[in-house]
């Protein structure tokens, strides 16, 4: 992982339940990042898992969700 890249965090299957339930969403409503994404490289991911993505900010920490297509 490289200095400037946001921490990426694979999410258990309670996780991912509480994050869809909390926005209404689907999985196939969320934002996609490609399996050959070189973040994900060491993750182990599969299509289908949802990806979460902690991007500094001055004082707060922002969060994004991707599902891996």
């Amino acid at each position: 992982m490289h200095i400037l890249q946001p921490k990426h965090t694979k999410l258990n299957e309670k996780e991912v339940q509480e994050l869809l339930k909390k926005y209404n969403v689907s999985k196939s409503q969320l934002p996609k990042i490609l399996l050959n994404d070189a973040a994900l490289a060491d993750m182990n991911c599969a299509v289908g898992d949802i990806i979460k993505i902690e991007r500094k900010e001055e004082d707060k920490i922002n969060l994004y969700f991707r599902v891996v297509v």
